[in-house]
């Protein structure tokens, strides 16, 4: 089975972050993608929130780098779950949780903005653009353990 979520878009709000009394670092913040087409010669855009959800290192190096307007790029897994609101009535949640984080280098964005044009592809960033990525993995199975 494969749960793989691969997300690049503006951050909606800069992350909240949450220390543990046992010093586990939690961060969540929301994340837009947006989707842009072209028909009859009429632009549409449409825009999806996507709430993101970090553990431990990650947690700790968005609460630096990462601020509203920020583009990053997320890889992770879905995980939904369902709570009682303060009215007793059901509501359901999907939220990402990240396994890698790129952050693009600020020089390299400016040339990568995507303009309206005829081709519905995102334009692609180099990897020279990205930074260093942050792995958090926890509870990951060995390699050799792959059903494929």
């Amino acid at each position: 089975m494969v749960n793989k979520v691969i997300l690049m878009g503006k951050v909606g709000k800069d992350p909240e972050v949450r220390r543990m009394d046992n010093n586990l670092v939690f961060a969540r913040f929301s994340l837009a993608t947006n989707e842009r087409w072209n028909k009859d010669g009429v632009w549409s855009e449409h825009t999806e929130w996507h709430n993101v959800i970090m553990w431990r290192s990650m947690a700790e190096r968005a609460e630096k780098n990462v601020r509203k307007g920020s583009t990053v790029y997320i890889e992770g897994r879905l995980r939904s779950r369902s709570y009682d609101d303060k009215d007793g009535v059901k509501r359901f949640l999907t939220e990402v949780l990240a396994d890698v984080m790129h952050l693009p280098r600020p020089e390299s964005l400016h040339q990568y903005q995507q303009q309206p044009s005829e081709s519905t592809a995102a334009p692609e960033l180099p990897a020279a653009a990205f930074d260093t990525p942050t792995i958090d993995v926890v509870g990951a199975e060995p390699a050799d353990d792959l059903p494929f």
